[in-house]
């Protein structure tokens, strides 16, 4: 069956039962019809936040399908729950972008889902577009004041960094012209959009700890400057308040249920090749508030969603996981070590081979923030014995734990050997955090021990316009910002082309955006884009309602 059968034969529980499983009152959660509600953050209790168990997964550098993270995560959450310890599994939120494009939503896979599939994957509670209404109304604030005689800032439209955003991939709207049309429609000038989930706004949601503090960040917003070169925010055009209203709402993470009747909270929805990558601190802490073991994801491989979640979230939030489970798939490694991506499905022993050392860095990396790595290879129906026992080989000879997961055809059963790693690990505290940087660091030296220590680069290049950017940063007094990397997710260069475990490999950043309501700085490399584009057969061709409303296509 596909993932949106198996979904509609599971009879969900009711989302007040959830609740109550999780700890919080039924009579508190804001319903959102019968199956999913809001969770409000007074249930957030940080005392008890710092007892639960925090284990993060991440992956391998992917095929552009995903080595299904997310669905680890669910299962993971679903076989601690079997040992009878308490787990929730606290995820991002898809964007509409890769639903209709080619990677698929992110309620997991098989046997291990979070539900209603349908509702999460489409629209879900509003948050995106709420995300999307904030970070526009900013925008047409800031045409209105460059238009206004009476209120105007004395922005020189030149300088204006904040673009449009929209929850869907299309190319074409990269860079537009707006304020065409003659003196009432504004002052013409070049913009552009970005992908909702790369909004400096999503950001901000899911670093936020409050809606005090989400006020300062939005105020926080570097937009421009006039002029008269002064730096313009969002503050000096009195919009934060509109826009924390805006999102009054979407800032209250989400509870829905696991296939097995578990709890999973699901907030915020980042990408990691263009943004931070994490689901929100205030759905982690609600997870940790309410569990002994919270189970929680970052995107792509480890050398950009994990990264940050360490060197921003942990820091910022004052967290840190116990444990990080490292997904990996003998597809990715063939794919890593030379196998066409149509072959990936044939046993090939020697493609595998090599393709070892792509794992070999990314536990190098875990190891680096001296947390204890675990490695969980996600289960193929066409993966082979010899392969399965090579990768067993490789862990033994790097003294690291193996488990073969399961969980898309079984469910939690299928991670019950996982999840005991977890829990000898968790309980043993061997993992020790420690960040790959201080954040008072030079911009410079921070982007390379990135660059060079993560990627295995040999060295960082700025072409003009990123030097100009980072004279821009130190004169704003910006330059204590963690680093936000934007690249591509399919090679741990800024080069897709570059498989396997690239190495004197030059990262060259084209550009530097600046974050600083969200708090932190985006060095943009390679051929990386803001604003993704649809393949030439998006998974929109197969997506359709029936009269009755029965959708078909979605997974």
């Amino acid at each position: 069956m596909t993932d949106l059968q198996i979904a509609k034969k599971v009879k969900l529980k009711p989302i007040t039962e959830i609740a109550t499983t999780l700890g919080v009152d039924p009579k508190k959660i804001e319903l959102y019809g019968n199956d999913k509600a809001k969770i409000p953050l007074s249930y957030i209790n940080r005392k008890k936040a710092k007892q639960s168990n925090l284990i993060l997964v991440s992956a391998i550098s992917p095929t552009p399908a995903g080595e299904g993270k997310t669905t680890v995560s669910i299962g993971l959450s679903e076989a601690l729950n079997q040992l009878s310890k308490k787990s929730t599994v606290v995820l991002r939120e898809p964007s509409l972008g890769p639903v209709f494009g080619i990677k698929g939503g992110a309620t997991g896979g098989g046997y291990s889902q979070v539900l209603p599939l349908e509702d999460i994957n489409l629209h879900f509670t509003g948050d995106f577009s709420a995300v999307e209404k904030a970070h526009n109304l900013l925008a047409a604030v800031i045409d209105n004041n460059i238009q206004s005689k009476s209120n105007s800032l004395g922005l020189d439209p030149r300088t204006i960094t904040w673009k449009r955003v929209i929850d869907m991939n299309d190319r074409a709207l990269r860079r537009v012209i707006v304020g065409l049309g003659g003196t009432s429609s504004g002052i013409p000038r070049e913009t552009g959009f970005d992908i909702t989930a790369a909004s400096e706004i999503m950001a901000i949601l899911c670093i936020t700890t409050g809606l005090s503090d989400l006020k300062k960040r939005l105020g926080n917003i570097f937009i421009g400057y006039t002029f008269d070169k002064n730096p313009i925010y969002a503050k000096d055009l009195k919009v934060a308040g509109a826009m924390a209203t805006l999102l009054k709402h979407a800032i209250k993470p989400n509870l829905v249920q696991t296939i097995e009747g578990n709890p999973a909270i699901i907030h915020g929805g980042p990408f990691a090749n263009i943004a931070q990558g994490t689901n929100s601190v205030i759905g982690t802490l609600m997870g940790m508030s309410h569990s002994e073991y919270t189970i929680t994801e970052a995107g792509f491989g480890f050398d950009l969603g994990a990264e940050k979640f360490f060197d921003i979230k942990c820091q910022s939030a004052n967290i840190s996981p116990k444990a990080v489970v490292l997904t990996t798939t003998i597809r990715a490694l063939k794919y890593h070590g030379g196998a066409d991506l149509k072959s990936l499905d044939i046993p090939n022993i020697e493609a595998l081979r090599l393709g070892l050392p792509n794992l070999e860095k990314h536990l190098e990396n875990i190891q680096r923030f001296k947390v204890t790595p675990i490695i969980a290879i996600n289960k193929f129906k066409h993966d082979s014995k010899e392969e399965i026992q090579l990768i067993k080989d490789f862990a033994k000879i790097k003294n690291i734990r193996v488990a073969i997961t399961n969980v898309w055809a079984k469910g939690g059963a299928g991670a019950k050997v996982l999840a005991q790693h977890v829990i000898d690990i968790a309980e043993s505290n061997a993992s020790k955090f420690e960040p790959l940087y201080k954040w008072k660091t030079p911009i410079e030296d921070k982007i390379e021990t990135i660059a060079q220590k993560i990627y295995g680069a040999e060295h960082v290049d700025y072409n003009s316009k990123a030097k100009r950017q980072l004279k821009q940063i130190k004169e704003l007094k910006l330059g204590h910002l963690p680093i936000c990397i934007a690249k591509t997710q399919k090679s741990l260069s800024d080069n897709p082309k570059l498989l396997g475990r690239p190495k004197d490999f030059i990262i060259t950043v084209r550009e530097i955006e600046i974050a600083s309501g969200a708090g932190f700085l985006i060095p943009i490399t390679g051929d990386i884009m803001r604003m993704p584009g649809l393949p030439a057969h998006p998974a929109s061709e197969g997506i359709d309602i029936s009269d009755k409303g029965d959708i078909s296509g979605l997974f």
